[in-house]
């Protein structure tokens, strides 16, 4: 992707400390959505007998680009690989909201978009996390009201909805701003366009209400706006050497890693599995993640946002960690980030043992892994 002039740079970490938290639902552990996992008939070597930790706690997103731990709770495909170590589960609608749970010591592991990922090994000078693993490619659209917006240039002096200051699409919508040379101030979004800051679950509404004229929005979001009337103006994947681009990454917190490597690693079996399982059965995978839904939120998606929102998305193990170097660059084009160190950044040790035992070739952390 081609890069904007960047502008200074010394208002960084202080604009990364200042980035708010989204309210959440009180759940037990205070931040998410919890719940026990149950075991369900599943492939794989698992047996029941218990790992170093008698329980891990893993967090995610109730949405399709969090496909590999919706289906795989959903199927019993991670719990299988614990055996005896229950797992536990906590949602989240927004990546930094996940990692205050995961520096506060209420979950482990968690999907998470990059990002969040960047904001939090940052912030504690690259302590509190690893990235472990990939998960999930694309599943982000810029979706508009087609009456108002029906060219880029139509986009200047609207407002255009993304789900929270400095999350993943976040980053990207102002670095896309940015290569249109429209200026936006950061911090409070406004400027020759108005970013507006919303949760995803009030996106469709604001949407329909004209108070947002369109949204750069991850799925099923997007394709909740398509059913109400939006258009897809652009699918972020464009933008991509090979339409590729990280969209969920899973970290772990370095205390859980040094402390009980077995369990990160059969979770990482999991996902892997788990991905298989999803590219071997689309659509059953499909409808496991409904029916995941369906339980998180109380209702499935219908067919009509489901399927395109389904097809947008690649689960992958790969972190694709060439982008992740790119969107970090993004953030500090955008004014959310001074340039980063990322040495170290992520540990696919585990995850190459695991894919080795899958007869599967290892992954490339484009020199951002351990040392």
């Amino acid at each position: 992707m081609s890069s904007a002039a960047r502008p200074p740079r010394r208002r960084a970490l202080a604009a990364l400390a200042a980035l708010p938290l989204l309210a959440l639902s009180l759940g037990a552990c205070g931040y998410g959505s919890q719940k026990d996992s149950a075991a369900r008939p599943a492939g794989g070597t698992g047996s029941a007998k218990k790992l170093s930790a008698d329980t891990v706690r893993i967090g995610y997103f109730p949405n399709v680009t969090h496909a590999t731990p919706l289906v795989g709770e959903q199927e019993g495909l991670i719990q299988k690989e614990l055996g005896g170590t229950k797992l536990r589960s906590t949602t989240f609608n927004a990546g930094p909201s996940e990692i205050e749970a995961l520096n506060a010591g209420s979950i482990d592991i968690g999907w998470i978009g990059p990002s969040p990922a960047i904001n939090g090994y940052v912030k504690s000078k690259g302590k509190s996390l690893r990235i472990v693993s990939g998960s999930a490619s694309g599943g982000v659209k810029l979706v508009v009201d087609p009456k108002k917006i029906s060219s880029v240039e139509d986009v200047k002096g609207k407002r255009i909805a993304t789900p929270q200051k400095g999350n993943t699409q976040d980053v990207a919508f102002l670095h896309w701003i940015a290569q249109q040379g429209w200026k936006v101030d950061p911090q409070s979004g406004k400027g020759d366009v108005s970013v507006v800051r919303t949760d995803n679950k009030v996106t469709p509404d604001a949407f329909k209400s004209g108070s947002v004229d369109g949204a750069w929005v991850p799925e099923p979001t997007a394709s909740k706006l398509v059913s109400e009337g939006g258009k897809v103006l652009l699918d972020e994947a464009a933008l991509w050497p090979d339409r590729k681009f990280v969209i969920t990454n899973v970290v772990v917190s370095q205390k859980f890693l040094d402390a009980h490597p077995d369990v990160v690693e059969a979770v990482l079996r999991g996902s892997v599995r788990t991905n298989a399982w999803i590219k071997a059965n689309p659509d059953k995978a499909e409808a496991s993640a409904n029916a995941a839904l369906k339980k998180l939120s109380g209702k499935e998606l219908p067919a009509g946002i489901l399927a395109p929102a389904w097809k947008s998305i690649e689960v992958l193990d790969d972190p694709l960690a060439a982008t992740l170097r790119t969107e970090a660059a993004n953030a500090v084009t955008a004014g959310l980030l001074e340039e980063p160190d990322l040495s170290g950044i992520y540990d696919l040790t585990l995850l190459n043992k695991v894919l080795q035992a899958e007869g599967r070739p290892a992954v490339d952390a484009a020199k951002l892994g351990k040392q």
